[in-house]
């Protein structure tokens, strides 16, 4: 068994968490987690230690066994815009079920291995979990819960490092869907790679042990602030 450092990356199919996958490869051991389990193993394929986990997180799901976590990445989210008049109640419990209960609970379960690494939890947020805009409150308002979320597991855990990223827009399949919502143009020229997102992760996680960065913001040179 290789003793590298293990990764678990939730929303390892595409976008932020494929990315940051590939960028964490070389150094550590990885557990892909997502709900498309042909993706996930396409994600997998080539690389040295990649182990799939096929989960969907808002049902009933048994974590990897493991007796240690180095680091934990929720990657996972989803983004359904409309005005506040205009989203119905489901639309608010699917978003908080994704992009804040299924983290916590995910984090829960694992506390015992990540506090036998004194491990890192990486939770990729967004530019909206600082400011919220017209037409996406139950999206904005999901990011602000999980920003309290890390900032609350930061001080009761102290022993683990906890990074928030927040990222402005990236040039991902979700963002296409955004544009779509929005009614205007996907310019991906316009927004940040993924692959830059996950370097800006990797630096966090490859910081040395006396560094704790606890809030990463990036947004795209010359593009859009939201």
């Amino acid at each position: 068994m290789s003793e590298r450092p293990i990764a678990l990356v939730t929303g390892a199919s595409r976008g932020v968490g494929a990315a940051l996958a590939r960028a964490l490869a070389p150094t550590h051991r990885l557990i892909l987690g997502g709900r498309d389990a042909a993706a996930l193993a396409g994600v997998a394929a080539g690389l040295p230690e990649a182990e799939t986990w096929p989960a969907d997180l808002t049902e009933p799901t048994e974590p990897p066994a493991l007796d240690r976590l180095d680091v934990l990445v929720h990657s996972a989210g989803i983004a359904e815009l409309g005005t506040i008049a205009g989203t119905p109640a489901d639309v608010w419990r699917r978003t908080y079920e994704i992009n804040v209960v299924a983290v916590a609970e995910l984090t829960r379960r694992l506390l015992p291995a990540l506090r036998a690494a004194s491990g890192h939890v990486i939770c990729v947020n967004s530019g909206s979990g600082l400011r919220a805009n017209p037409g996406w409150a139950s999206y904005a308002a999901s990011k602000f819960a999980l920003r309290a979320f890390a900032d609350a597991l930061r001080q009761e855990e102290p022993a683990l490092r906890v990074t928030t990223v927040y990222p402005g827009r990236i040039a991902t399949d979700m963002q296409r869907g955004v544009r779509a919502s929005e009614g205007g143009p996907f310019e991906p020229d316009k927004y940040l790679a993924a692959e830059s997102v996950a370097r800006a992760i990797t630096a966090a996680i490859h910081a040395g042990p006396d560094a704790h960065l606890t809030d990463l913001t990036l947004r795209p040179r010359g593009g859009p602030v939201t």
